[in-house]
């Protein structure tokens, strides 16, 4: 398992590193609060690249479409043009079950 560096370690680390820059003859340049990276004579800077393409403002009118497609949702039953018998049971004067028999609508 690999060993983490404490925080401690890593603080060390970055001075260390930053004085060895320095006594190279590196140079560090303070950058003031609020300043972008992005230049803003040409608008360029860090963009997604998602999002370079030109903004489209309109919009395309769906509801024909959305019309449509609910439509096919709800189609009406057809009715059948000939009726099928149906069975019913029929019951004696006591609740018994007497027999099946099939009747037409």
């Amino acid at each position: 398992m690999k060993v983490r560096n404490s925080k401690e370690q890593q603080r060390h680390r970055l001075e260390r590193d930053m004085e060895r820059f320095l006594s190279e003859g590196g140079s560090i340049s303070e950058v003031p609060n609020g300043v972008s990276g992005a230049d803003a004579v040409s608008g360029k800077g860090h963009q997604t690249v998602l999002f370079n393409g030109p903004r489209q403002d309109q919009r395309t009118d769906l509801s024909q479409v959305v019309a449509t497609i609910d439509s096919r949702k709800h189609k009406p039953r057809r009715q059948r043009l000939n009726a099928r018998p149906q069975r019913k049971l029929v019951y004696d004067d006591f609740g018994e079950p007497l027999r099946w028999v099939w009747q037409n609508k």
